[in-house]
């Protein structure tokens, strides 16, 4: 249930033209997405805030970028027995989880949102990832959302699909 996650970097601009950066945090067993965070340079932060309510993942698949490649986040990766998994340089297919995610985020919300400011863009981004965790069904899933997934208890997906197909 909480072996890999997933983080990866998007960007946006508001009305004005001000870039925005969001850390996104993706679980591939539940398909939630943990967390979007605005502005967020601080990964050791966002996790630390995960860390409160669950239980870090075994794993965490990242790229190589400056934000992922750091000591502080290696550092508190190691303490709390994480490993990160970096992906190839230009392979996205080795986060082929978070970048249908992330498509999915560009494409239903950031595509089709003219954000005024960044408190109007955390509004509207949160408003989404809500509906997406807690209303959107998934066919991986049972056609659960993913919420629902997670609280289920469901230890293997897999077996639920056999069910289903039943």
């Amino acid at each position: 249930m909480n072996d890999c996650w997933a983080m990866d970097f998007m960007s946006d601009e508001l009305f004005d033209g001000r870039q925005i950066r969001l850390l996104v945090i993706f679980h591939h067993f539940t398909r939630e997405s943990l967390a979007i965070e605005f502005g967020q340079r601080d990964v050791v932060t966002a996790l630390e805030r995960l860390a409160y309510d669950r239980e870090l993942p075994e794993s965490i698949r990242v790229n190589n970028g400056p934000e992922f490649t750091s000591k502080v986040l290696d550092q508190q990766a190691y303490a709390n027995g994480v490993t990160l998994d970096f992906s190839r340089p230009r392979k996205p297919t080795d986060k082929a989880f978070i970048e249908s995610f992330n498509g999915s985020v560009r494409a239903e919300c950031l595509n089709d949102n003219w954000f005024l400011s960044l408190y109007d863009a955390k509004e509207k981004i949160e408003a989404w990832l809500v509906d997406y965790n807690e209303h959107r069904s998934h066919s991986d899933l049972g056609n659960l959302a993913p919420k629902d997934f997670a609280s289920s208890g469901q230890s293997n997906r897999r077996e639920l699909l056999v069910r289903q197909r039943r």
